[in-house]
C-alpha cells in the first residue's frame, strides 16, 4: 500500500530529483513541448503550474521566487513577459500531457508535456524548420547537378 506516499521519487536521489525537476520546468517555459517520460511528466507537472501562477502574480517577490528555482534569466524573462500572460483568464491546468508511446531501448513509455494555448508559436516552429529542411535539399540537389560533391570544392585533379 501507498499509503501517505506523496510525490515521485523517480529512481534518483534528492537532489539529483530536485536539478532534474528544475531542468524540466526550465524546458518547458522556454521550448513550450518537452517529450520524457510519463513519470517525469506527472512529476514536473505541479513545479511548472506553480511558476506560472508565480508569473501571473507579477510582483518582484514573485520574480525572486522564480529566480530561484528557474536555471536561466531568460526562462524567467520568458514566463513573465510571454508565457503567463497567457493564462490570465485561467484558475489552473496550464499543461497537457499526451502519451507518445513507448521508448525503444528500455520500452519506458514516452510523453509529451506541453503549455496549453502554445499551438501557433509551436505551428510556426514547425513551418521554419521545413522551409529550412527543404531549403538545404534544394541546396544538396544543385551541387549535386553543378556535378561537384559536398566537401571537394577546393580539391584539384593531380
Amino acid at each position: 500500500m501507498r499509503h501517505r506516499n506523496g510525490g515521485f521519487k523517480l529512481g534518483r536521489n534528492t537532489s539529483h530529483r530536485r536539478a532534474l525537476l528544475r531542468n524540466l520546468v526550465t524546458s518547458v517555459i522556454l521550448e513550450d513541448r518537452v517529450e520524457t517520460t510519463l513519470a517525469k511528466a506527472k512529476a514536473v507537472r505541479p513545479h511548472v503550474e506553480k511558476m506560472i501562477t508565480l508569473g501571473k502574480k507579477g510582483d518582484l517577490h514573485s520574480r525572486r521566487q522564480a529566480l530561484a528555482f528557474l536555471q536561466t534569466r531568460d526562462a524567467v524573462t520568458r514566463l513573465f513577459a510571454t508565457v503567463a500572460p497567457r493564462y490570465t483568464a485561467r484558475v489552473g491546468g496550464y499543461l497537457r500531457i499526451t502519451r507518445s508511446g513507448f521508448r525503444q531501448g528500455d520500452n519506458g513509455e514516452k510523453a509529451f508535456i506541453e503549455l496549453l494555448g502554445a499551438e501557433q508559436e509551436l505551428d510556426a516552429k514547425r513551418v521554419h524548420r521545413e522551409e529550412l529542411r527543404t531549403k538545404r535539399k534544394e541546396e544538396m540537389q544543385a551541387q549535386l547537378a553543378a556535378g561537384s560533391t559536398p566537401g571537394t570544392e577546393g580539391e584539384s585533379a593531380a
